[in-house]
């Protein structure tokens, strides 16, 4: 009886296909649902592989700035960083590039290496703190002409300029390029609290501080084998600190400029920063330890031989003639 009026009944028949399939109108907006996800789906690729924010590279250097100012290092606008861009970077962003380029900016200096090169870089009176916020607004691209001795703004900062301390940047950037064969990238200048505080106790050498180092730290070996360089106060910015930093830059991965800040460099944005924090923390660790022992210097109990033993039995190529061992034996 119900199977025959079932089957006898078309209002029964339409009842039961449309509980099993979609009506007209159903189908339409699903239909159009799905070719609005779709769509949206496809624009956000296109943004995710067009937009000059979006790159990696310019997502891990807006990252490596919040981690700093999340570390304090960056107070107002201090501090600054510059990543020397790879050739598929260019080639991936140059579409993006401002159709009038700034004009040329001189920069004192000349480097042959870095002739034509492009630098991702902080910007001029920018707070670190607000380069999450507004990537475009706070950090941007410059370009370096044919000869090698000035720049200009192809992307971002509007109405702006790279930090005040490009040029030791550019000078820093040049010698690491060659003393690594191009590996460097990276350039990371920091007002780290605790790197300062040691330069304000007492006159530190490259030796000195880097044996403390060293000793505070043992991990420090590791990231600095072959030393800290050391430059004394001279004004920022200055043509005169460019050139003393990349001289010290010739010999070692991280430079102290006394009572200012610390530059340090790297392959890679995780390499540069990973070397400012450990050395940071090295020089939190003898402040903690020297406040604890009333302010007197700490009896270390690592000593030279340690060091020396400790890098031989690891392979560590340090710089041995910093360690008294090598000196007492060497006279």
């Amino acid at each position: 009886m119900d199977n025959q009026t079932s089957q006898n009944n078309p209002q029964n028949n339409s009842q039961n296909s449309q509980g099993s399939q979609p009506s007209g109108a159903q189908s339409f907006f699903d239909d159009a649902a799905r070719l609005f996800d779709k769509g949206i789906s496809k624009a956000r690729t296109v943004v995710s592989e067009t937009s000059i924010e979006q790159r990696s590279f310019v997502k891990a250097f807006v990252r490596t700035c919040h981690d700093g100012w999340l570390q304090g290092w960056h107070e107002s606008n201090g501090g600054n960083l510059s990543y020397r861009m790879k050739a598929e970077d260019v080639s991936a962003c140059r579409s993006f590039f401002n159709e009038t380029p700034g004009a040329w900016v001189p920069m004192g200096i000349q480097a042959d290496s870095l002739r034509g090169e492009f630098f991702l870089v902080t910007g001029a009176g920018r707070h670190f703190r607000n380069i999450p916020l507004d990537p475009s607004e706070n950090i941007g691209i410059v370009e370096i002409n044919p000869a090698g001795d000035a720049w200009r703004l192809v992307w971002g900062l509007p109405n702006g300029a790279p930090t005040s301390e490009f040029p030791s940047h550019f000078m820093i950037h040049a010698v690491r390029k060659a003393v690594t064969a191009g590996e460097n990238r990276v350039v990371y200048h920091a007002h780290t609290p605790n790197l300062i505080s040691l330069t304000l106790l007492e006159e530190l050498d490259s030796r000195d501080l880097t044996v403390t180092l060293w000793k505070s730290m043992t991990e420090c070996m590791f990231m600095i084998p072959g030393g800290v360089g050391m430059v004394e106060w001279m004004v920022p910015g200055s043509q005169d600190i460019a050139l003393a930093t990349s001289k010290a830059m010739e010999e070692h991965t991280a430079v102290v400029w006394a009572q200012h800040g610390v530059f340090a460099t790297g392959p890679s944005l995780d390499v540069a920063f990973g070397l400012m924090h450990t050395l940071e923390k090295a020089a939190g660790i003898y402040l903690t330890a020297r406040a604890a022992n009333g302010g007197a210097q700490i009896d270390f109990a690592v000593t030279d031989d340690d060091l020396r033993a400790m890098a031989e039995r690891l392979g560590i190529p340090i710089r041995v003639e910093y360690l008294g061992w090598f000196r007492s034996n060497a006279d």
